[in-house]
C-alpha cells in the first residue's frame, strides 16, 4: 500500500488518477499545517476530500497545527519561495507522512507536492528521503509528477471537476509574496 501525502485537489487529482489507473489505490494523507488562514485550509481539504470520495478512496486528515508549523519555520519568514523555509516545511510534512506510513503498517509514501512547478523537486526529494530514514521500514517514492502528460491532465481535471484553484502556495509568507508580486 502507498500513503500519498496530498496538498490540494488541483495538484493531486491527476496523480491520484494516474495511480488508480496503474492499479494502485493509495491511502491519502492530508497534512498541511502551513496553509493560512484556516478557512483556506478547510477549502483545500474539502476539495481533496470531495475528489477522494468520488473515487472511493480514503483520506486521513492530519492535524491543523499552524502554530507548530510557525515554530518550525521561525526565523525564516523572509526567505524566498524555494528557500530554506520551504525546505523545512517539506521536511515537517514528509516526517509526519513517514510516521503515518509506519503507523499504518505501509512501506512506501509519496507526495503530490512534486507536481507544482512552483516548488523545488530537489528539496522535496531530499525531505522525503530524509523523513524515510527517520522511520524504519519506510521508503520515499521519488517521482517527478510534472512529466508523462500529468501537467496537462491536471488542467483538464481542474476544469472538469470545478476545483477551487488557489493563487498562492499556502502559507502567509507565500500569500504576502503573491500580493506583493501583483
Amino acid at each position: 500500500m502507498l500513503l500519498l501525502h496530498t496538498c490540494c485537489a488541483p495538484c493531486s487529482a491527476a496523480i491520484i488518477e494516474w495511480l488508480v489507473n496503474k492499479g494502485i489505490r493509495p491511502m491519502l494523507f492530508y497534512f498541511n499545517p502551513n496553509i493560512y488562514p484556516q478557512e483556506e485550509y478547510m477549502i483545500r481539504k474539502s476539495e481533496c476530500t470531495r475528489y477522494a470520495e468520488s473515487l472511493g478512496l480514503e483520506i486521513i486528515d492530519g492535524d491543523y497545527d499552524h502554530a507548530g508549523w510557525l515554530g518550525c519555520v521561525a526565523g525564516m519568514e523572509k526567505e524566498p519561495e524555494r528557500g530554506n523555509r520551504c525546505f523545512e516545511c517539506f521536511k515537517m510534512r514528509m516526517l509526519a507522512t513517514a510516521e503515518m506510513t509506519q503507523r499504518l503498517g505501509y512501506k512506501q509514501f509519496a507526495t503530490t507536492l512534486a507536481s507544482s512547478r512552483w516548488k523545488s523537486l530537489e528539496q522535496i526529494a531530499r525531505a522525503g528521503h530524509w523523513a524515510a530514514t527517520q522511520y524504519e521500514g519506510t521508503t520515499f517514492w521519488e517521482k517527478n509528477w510534472r512529466k508523462d502528460g500529468l501537467s496537462e491532465r491536471r488542467r483538464i481535471l481542474l476544469a472538469a471537476h470545478g476545483f477551487y484553484n488557489q493563487t498562492y502556495c499556502g502559507c502567509e509568507f507565500s500569500m504576502r509574496r503573491n500580493v506583493t508580486d501583483k
